[in-house]
């Protein structure tokens, strides 16, 4: 989508045939033959016709991501899959809210999902980015939510963050040739992170990223949507209130667990036989390093001192971990897994595993299991000795 059908698109004429082009998706059951057929009946204008098209099957696609927000933006297919989730973006800029800056600079705002969030939390924002076309579609967003803020192409390095309240990055990191994993290659690089972090800033990285890459007086937050890790989050000095912190986002609302909550830091890990209960920590608790936190919670310890699993006699409800009622240890040898499982009349199986090399789809086809129960098994180390646990979840 070039810049010139992007405006046409934000006209009465364009918007109107957005709707009908919404229109057409519903009524195809959101097949993208048909409804683009029907599209191109109503434009005879074939790139006002494929835009209108490609708009509304990107909107359908960015619900997952911006929910009842998502029909009234725009999107290009590669910013769309770059943004963040939205939830994240809100918990994020609710955050950065608190710390009362008079303004937040976006330093690569994309299409404008973060400077979306900064804005419904009454923050005035701004941001830039080198991409006419996102710039474009950023402020587009902005228009269409009647939100505040300015967008404007520009070289996120060559701006003075320091001008502004805060500053928020979120360094791109893919190239022509897919995702870059050395972070001298991000764009903004990791130097100039690593300059913005020593003023009031905030910066999304990989989940992945390794904890010795950290700057020792940065707070960083892996944050947990639905289940799923969707980023870490590393917040400078001067917005820091802890070392390490894991912010699990579900359906209950939004629970955090950080270092202060783990008695065990700097001490001997926890571990004890497996209890009548398992505890599977959610994997920003993982990522953070707090597993033994969950341990402190439930009043048990990790079944292997190199394992994130974690057990305990008693039942408890936590939003930082999945919790299982163990059943039974079953033989963790094939041959007599198998025999146990039939004999169980288990046919359908969830299995799980953590520190033990086994894949699961190749070993649940080898099973060759027909009962008529079902059955969820976890294989892991157990105090270094492979172990697989019969549980159902609670």
């Amino acid at each position: 989508m070039d810049l010139e059908t992007l405006a046409w698109l934000q006209t009465d004429a364009g918007r109107r045939l957005l709707e009908e082009a919404t229109h057409a998706w519903v009524d195809h059951g959101g097949d993208p033959v048909r409804s683009a057929t029907a599209v191109r009946r109503m434009e005879p204008d074939p790139d006002r016709a494929a835009a209108a098209t490609t708009q509304v099957q990107l909107r359908a696609r960015a619900v997952a991501k911006f929910g009842d927000l998502a029909p009234s933006m725009f999107f290009t297919p590669d910013a769309l899959e770059q943004a963040t989730r939205f939830r994240v973006a809100e918990h994020r800029a609710a955050r950065l809210a608190a710390a009362r800056p008079e303004s937040v600079i976006d330093l690569g705002c994309g299409i404008g999902g973060d400077l979306l969030a900064f804005a419904r939390a009454g923050l005035t924002a701004a941001g830039v980015d080198l991409d006419p076309v996102r710039v474009a579609v950023a402020r587009a967003n902005l228009d269409a939510l009647g939100l505040p803020g300015a967008v404007q192409v520009a070289d996120a390095t060559t701006v003075d963050a320091r001008a502004f309240g805060a500053a928020y990055a979120d360094p791109a990191r893919r190239g022509a040739r897919g995702r870059v994993f050395d972070a001298e290659g991000w764009t903004p690089p990791w130097p100039f992170v690593l300059d913005l972090l020593t003023g009031t800033a905030v910066v999304k990285v990989a989940p992945g990223i390794p904890h010795d890459m950290l700057p020792g007086d940065v707070e960083a937050e892996w944050v947990s949507d639905a289940g799923e890790v969707k980023e870490a989050a590393l917040w400078s000095p001067r917005l820091a209130t802890t070392r390490r912190r894991a912010t699990v986002i579900g359906a209950g609302g939004l629970a955090t667990l950080t270092d202060e909550d783990d008695p065990y830091a700097g001490q001997p890990r926890p571990v004890r036989p497996v209890g009548a209960y398992l505890y599977e920590p959610d994997g920003a608790v993982i990522r953070a390093g707090l597993v033994t936190a969950v341990a402190a919670g439930v009043g048990g310890g990790l079944v292997d001192e190199h394992i994130a699993y974690v057990t305990a006699d008693d039942a408890f409800h936590s939003p930082f971990a999945r919790s299982y009622r163990v059943l039974e240890e079953l033989p963790y040898r094939e041959k007599q897994l198998r025999a146990a499982l039939r004999e169980r009349r288990i046919g359908r199986l969830a299995i799980k595993k953590r520190g033990v090399d086994v894949v699961p789809e190749q070993l649940r086809k080898r099973l060759s299991l027909s009962g008529d129960r079902e059955g969820t098994l976890v294989l892991t180390r157990v105090a270094g000795t492979g172990t697989a646990l019969l549980v159902e979840p609670v």
